[in-house]
């Protein structure tokens, strides 16, 4: 397996594009986006656990009930979530983009992302869809990763190749959005793969299922869950390899699918609103799977482990107190901490209780931009990994006038 460039393009039969078509007044920036397959493709979806979703998710729904999917439009500025009409709108963004295209309505998997609650107007779109259209090409990924940005401060895509077996190789690329209001089981955030892989729509569903169990739902900046999480792959055959379940084809495949989302979700996490590091935590020696992630989940989202990472501090008590309070039943004094990054690595808690350690070392570590706490439970043989962020000053003041 190889990363290469191309994002949700590098797959063979995908092109893209994003504009600035004017939804959010008086801004510039691209807010529409198309990613659209040459040919049919099967198609899958997960979405966020939100009681209250947005409208998209509930047209996407529908649209993804017979497995297949031409094309994805994506808008930013606005979540169509929580308003009259929203479904209305949805709808009518499908119906824009399959008329454009000359596609079927129900092959459309239609997202939006932005301020809840405000009604969206959809003539921006409608205005802009043939530029959007004209503006489709296979080197079109970075377009739309930008234009489905909100707080982000960088766009996000990867793609990767691998040789199935002699003279065979597929594809799989992604683009995806978040910063803030994310939380372990997806996040403010929006994903959309590209493969060209054949694969089976049922199970291509599973597929995706367990890659986002270990990538996008192994992801915190904040604790807040997102009511417009969503995240879809078309699988058109391009490539003319198929993947049948317990084959080797499709252990390369699912390995390449979860590098990919994997790779995405800690994008999202270094880029957490007001984030200056990207802190992994590694849990291992858990009894359980469920008790490996209960851990690495409470430590991400302890406000006290974050700012304690932002300022620098090698404070092991208030991961320890995360550890205590995760609900996962463990003999505490079997637990080891240890802090590592570019800088070295230091261990600060051993069998449950702290150890000497150099406070300057500990500093040169935290200082860099990228943290991992790793956490030996050593009590089993299940291990975790989970991706967030520090708390900084800036995230207060991007979140309080993030509407106005």
């Amino acid at each position: 397996m190889n990363f290469i460039d191309g994002g949700v393009c590098a797959p063979i039969g995908f092109k893209a594009a994003g504009i600035h078509c004017g939804i959010r007044v008086g801004k510039t920036k691209k807010d529409l986006a198309l990613i659209v397959s040459d040919l049919p493709a099967s198609a899958a979806a997960v979405y966020t656990k939100n009681l209250i979703k947005g409208a998209p998710i509930y047209v996407t729904r529908e649209n993804l009930k017979n497995g297949e999917a031409r094309a994805v439009i994506v808008n930013s500025g606005n979540a169509n979530t929580c308003t009259s009409n929203g479904l209305r709108n949805a709808a009518e963004m499908c119906g824009i983009a399959a008329k454009a295209l000359s596609i079927s309505l129900n092959d459309v998997i239609v997202a939006s992302t932005g301020v809840i609650g405000q009604p969206l107007d959809v003539s921006p779109i409608r205005d802009g869809i043939g530029d959007l259209v004209n503006e489709l090409s296979e080197s079109g990924s970075s377009s739309a990763a930008e234009a489905i940005m909100t707080t982000d401060t960088f766009a996000k895509e990867v793609s990767v190749s691998v040789d199935i077996n002699v003279g065979k190789t597929i594809k799989i690329g992604g683009i995806a959005k978040g910063s803030g209001m994310i939380n372990p089981d997806m996040a403010t955030m929006l994903a959309f793969l590209t493969t060209d892989a054949d694969v089976d729509p049922i199970f291509l569903s599973e597929l995706l299922k367990s890659a986002a169990d270990v990538s996008f739902n192994r992801v915190s900046v904040d604790g807040d869950t997102s009511t417009n999480d969503m995240l879809s792959i078309m699988a058109n055959g391009a490539s003319g390899v198929e993947i049948f379940p317990q084959t080797e084809e499709c252990e390369k495949f699912t390995d390449a699918l979860n590098a990919v989302c994997v790779a995405l979700a800690k994008m999202l996490a270094k880029d957490g609103e007001g984030a200056t590091k990207l802190i992994e935590c590694n849990v291992c020696g858990a009894p359980s799977d469920e008790s490996a992630e209960k851990v690495a989940d409470s430590v991400l989202n302890s406000a006290l482990v974050k700012t304690a990472m932002f300022g620098n501090d090698a404070n092991w008590g208030r991961i320890m107190c995360a550890i205590g309070y995760s609900g996962a039943e463990l003999d505490v004094e079997l637990i080891d901490v240890a802090l590592k990054s570019a800088a070295g690595n230091i261990s600060v808690c051993k069998n449950g209780a702290g150890v000497e350690f150099c406070e300057e070392k500990a500093l040169e570590i935290l200082k860099c931009d990228e943290i991992s706490i790793d956490i030996a439970l050593n009590q089993g043989e299940y291990s975790a990994a989970a991706w967030g962020c520090d708390l900084s000053y800036d995230y207060v003041k991007i979140n309080g006038d993030y509407r106005t």
